[in-house]
């Protein structure tokens, strides 16, 4: 019994295909697409504009690391470790040429309310005294970056299973007024998170529903605490920001270098900080102390991970799409294309494998790609490159930043959403085209606005699913092909009183629950409809006229109008070639109005019909398998129905009608039609 086990085992182990070395190469490439541009990488055309390009991008990056660190209730220095990992890994894995990943605003913003909830800040004076060996951080902080650690590690398990289950063709859900409203209401959240940065007010940390009112109602409520040096500064800040990057891009063309104004701002800021000692003598917010040098890896702390699913969640979904989205525009634009899975996959590692040095979660960022775009970047190597400035910045220059004020830092931030808060324009856009996407664009804001970014792309997608449900069964199923090619009447030889009409009709959409009742309608309409307006004209009495009068008045009949004359026969062609797919519904339906219409003396053919169709309808119904109903196109139905019939073709229907109409005035004698 033993062996016969084996046995069986050994065969069906023989009979596993054996994986051949082109297929590990392809799979490699697939999944690594570093291995498909590297080898074909240009030094003499591309190393320049992407080191040009690096430099300009790891200003970016070591700004808005620090920032986005803060952001997310963490010390600064994470953000700077945020700024290297993800990008690296990302460069090896993702497809967006153009895409700079790090530090981000949106996944933050989202990671912050689970530090603030379980490491908040009354629990810090029980461990400040208390150092630890991890560059000299107190346990305080390390239990900050250790809840955002793991928000990011779950949230990359989370986003590497959707990569295995192959959901990135879920991503048609989100379109783009849905996608445009989050990232502008999270844009709106950042920049409200913000506010007390740029006023220089001491407040508590704010969240939770309706906490973007809550925050500006405590603004107003201790408006005279503002600090006059910090509100200053920060419109100076922001002043400076606007107008020398609005200057860059004006002046693009002209200018092979532009000027990397958000260095040269906290460059200045700190060199003014420290030269006025303004924390001291104005009770100035600094950045404080950075140490040197990068940890070594620690796994994230795994007992809070049940405590953070809500977190993991919105950082996966609300991170990957707005890096997907980055992405596609991108490829878009320089023409090439991305993988939506390969992207879960890039962006999943991109957050579990840094969590593991101390990295807060990460995204795609909209200012840092528009950097690579305006620098003339070519490929990921302009990413690699902005790396090598961020490890010079961690190891030399990170303990020169100490100075910096928080103002500057949040002017920074909000001058770098620029791109998502201009997004309000997409309102007009949507107005003039559909105002359905309008209202899902205002919903899905108000939504991000009152809860989170991740409640408001939970609502546009739904709301989107809700808008499709409910067109989708009133739109058109049917349409009647062109009456002058495809529509004939036939005469039999054998009774000159009896008129064929073969009517052929196409299934425009998918057959599933949805519209399969409205198909039902529709296609016994038009039958009731045809039938009745075109009813023999060499019939007397009150039927004929009725059928006359009908047709001038509209060309075709209403539900009330009189029945066809019982010596009519009649063939329908439904051309089954929109119907791209089905469901048990679609299928039983069509079996309906195959039973339907053979109880009405219509003869039923269907062309272009897949091998699952005839399967699933020969299933479904008890179809009349005496005579053929099955065929590949339209004409061979035809030919079928022209070699069971001798035909004498007459005119087509249009020109009878036309016919009718020009002798109105002989209704009488309608015979000489």
């Amino acid at each position: 019994m033993t062996g016969a086990k084996r046995k069986k085992k050994s065969v069906l182990w023989r009979k596993m295909p054996t994986p051949h070395c082109e297929d590990i190469k392809q799979w490699c490439r697939r999944r690594l697409p570093i291995l498909e541009w590297a080898p074909h990488y240009n030094l003499k055309e591309n190393l320049l504009p992407d080191t040009v390009s690096g430099l300009m991008l790891a200003v970016q990056q070591v700004t808005q690391g620090l920032a986005f660190a803060i952001l997310s209730s963490v010390h600064p220095v994470f953000g700077l470790y945020g700024s290297l990992f993800p990008v690296i890994i990302y460069a090896i894995f993702g497809m967006g040429r153009h895409v700079a990943t790090g530090t981000s605003a949106l996944t933050s913003l989202i990671s912050a309310n689970a530090v603030e909830r379980l490491v908040p800040l009354s629990s810090q004076n029980l461990t400040t005294q208390s150092n630890t060996s991890v560059l000299g951080l107190s346990d305080f902080e390390l239990r900050r970056i250790g809840v955002a650690a793991a928000v990011s590690f779950l949230g990359g398990v989370i986003q590497v299973a959707m990569f295995v289950l192959q959901l990135g063709s879920a991503t048609f859900l989100l379109t783009e007024p849905v996608i445009s409203a989050m990232t502008t209401g999270a844009a709106t959240h950042v920049v409200t998170s913000q506010v007390k940065y740029l006023l220089g007010i001491k407040m508590p940390y704010i969240s939770g529903p309706l906490g973007f009112f809550y925050i500006y109602a405590y603004v107003f409520e201790n408006i005279k605490s503002v600090q006059l040096e910090a509100l200053l500064l920060s419109l100076l800040s922001i002043v400076v920001l606007v107008l020398v990057k609005e200057l860059n891009e004006q002046f693009k063309r002209k200018i092979k270098v532009v000027l990397p104004v958000d260095l040269v701002l906290i460059i200045a800021a700190s060199f003014a900080c420290y030269c006025t000692n303004m924390e001291n003598t104005y009770g100035l917010e600094v950045v404080g102390h950075i140490p040197k040098g990068i940890p070594p890896p620690q796994v994230p702390p795994m007992n809070v991970l049940s405590a953070v699913i809500t977190e993991a969640f919105g950082v996966a979904l609300v991170g990957y799409v707005a890096s997907l989205a980055l992405a596609q525009g991108s490829a878009k634009k320089f023409k090439y294309s991305v993988d939506d899975n390969q992207e879960f996959l890039a962006h999943g590692l991109s957050n579990l494998i840094p969590s593991f040095f101390f990295c807060i979660p990460n995204a795609a960022a909209l200012g840092r790609t528009a950097c690579l775009y305006s620098t003339g970047a070519k490929t990921q190597v302009a990413c690699l490159i902005s790396c090598i400035f961020v490890l010079i910045v961690i190891y030399a220059i990170g303990p020169l930043l100490y100075w910096l004020p928080m103002c500057v830092l949040a002017s920074i931030i909000v001058v770098g959403l620029k791109g998502m808060l201009i997004q309000f324009r997409d309102l007009k856009k949507y107005w003039n085209v559909d105002k359905i996407d309008w209202g899902i664009w205002i919903s899905t804001y108000v939504f991000t606005i009152c809860f989170a970014a991740n409640v408001g792309l939970l609502f546009g997608v739904m709301g989107t699913i809700a808008i499709v449900i409910s067109r989708f069964p009133r739109s058109k199923t049917l349409s009647i092909r062109n009456m002058k090619e495809m529509e004939f009447k036939m005469k039999t030889e054998t009774d000159d009183e009896t008129l064929q009409q073969v009517k052929i009709i196409s299934i425009n959409n998918p057959l599933v629950f949805l519209n399969a009742k409205k198909f039902h309608i529709d296609l016994m309409n038009i039958i009731q409809k045809e039938n009745a307006s075109n009813q023999p004209l060499d019939e007397t009495g009150k039927c004929e006229q009725n059928t006359l009068l009908n047709s001038l008045s509209n060309g075709n009949c209403n539900e009330e109008t009189s029945q066809p004359c019982p010596n009519e026969k009649c063939s329908l062609i439904l051309d089954c070639s929109g119907l791209t797919f089905f469901d048990y519904s679609g299928v039983s339906m069509l079996v309906e109005v195959y039973m339907d219409c053979k109880n009405r003396s219509v003869d039923v053919s269907l062309a272009h019909c897949t091998a699952s169709l005839i399967k699933a309808m020969n299933y479904c119904g008890n179809l009349d398998l005496e005579k053929p109903i099955f065929f590949e196109s339209v004409s061979a139905a035809i030919s079928n129905i022209h070699s069971n019939k001798n035909i004498i073709w007459c005119l087509p229907e249009s020109s009878l009608l036309y016919s009718i109409r020009t002798n109105l005035n002989k209704l009488s004698d309608h015979s000489e039609v």
